[in-house]
């Protein structure tokens, strides 16, 4: 059974920073590619940040110099440092893991954070 968790999420005010984590179980870590997106009501769910096993980040523009992305291969875990946070920042955050040898994709149950002051 394929499970990613993800926690870390909340209330922020602005310009404060929040880490995302994603805990996955049950797939080889090491063979995905993991990423993170966010959506808010009424919008596409859109690519934040992608990480794959080997190779190079990538960024939305949004989010590039403030937001890293980062996998600990070790424990199953990808994170999500974000930082100078700002009230369009706010959404509910998704942990993805997409297989470079398949095509599974699996997503987590999501995690609200709020940027308010």
């Amino acid at each position: 059974q394929v499970q990613l968790v993800e926690s870390g999420g909340g209330l922020v005010q602005p310009g404060g920073s929040l880490r995302l984590s994603c805990a996955t179980s049950g797939i080889i870590f090491s063979i995905y590619a993991m990423g993170w997106y966010r959506q808010t009501p009424g919008n596409l769910r859109e690519l934040v940040a992608l990480i794959p096993p080997g190779g190079t980040t990538t960024y939305a523009d949004s989010v590039k110099g403030r937001f890293t992305i980062s996998r600990d291969n070790a424990k199953n875990t990808v994170y999500l440092q974000m930082s100078r946070l700002s009230p369009e920042d706010t959404a509910v955050y998704y942990c993805t893991a997409q297989s470079t040898v398949s095509r599974n994709v699996y997503w987590g149950q999501g995690s609200q954070v709020t940027v308010s002051s």
